[in-house]
């Protein structure tokens, strides 16, 4: 059974950089599309980020673009997510997620959250 852990969330100024990890257990992370959502308190979840398989693919949600950068080192058994330049908007808690398809799957533009195993989140929150 897969087990993902998230980590590296605090508090941050507007501006700020944070990295998250997700880091797997109970089995190993390479055939797996891993995403990132997030949930902002009275707001519905957002699918974030999102790298396939093999780093074939990577998915960055608009919202973040240019900002956020997602990426895996399956040796370590972990996903990382870069964040630069937070900002208010950014605040949330953060999920990992992963698929056992293998590749990201998004719905228009939206990375669709139908995965199959989740962590708990981690939460960063941006404020001055």
């Amino acid at each position: 059974q897969l087990q993902l852990v998230e980590s590296g969330g605090g508090l941050v100024k507007p501006g700020g950089s944070l990295r998250l990890s997700c880091t797997a257990s109970g089995s190993t992370l390479d055939s797996y599309a891993i995403g990132w959502f997030r949930q902002a308190p009275g707001k519905e979840r957002e699918g974030v980020s999102c790298i396939s398989r093999g780093a074939k693919a990577t998915y960055v949600a608009e919202s973040v673009k240019g900002r956020f950068t997602v990426s895996r080192d399956d040796a370590k058994n972990t996903v990382s997510l870069q964040m630069h330049n937070l900002e208010l908007e950014d605040t949330g808690d953060y999920f990992c997620a992963a698929s056992g398809v293998g590749f990201c799957v998004l719905v228009g533009n939206s990375l669709k959250g139908d995965m199959d195993y989740w962590g708990k989140g981690t939460s960063v929150t941006v404020s001055s």
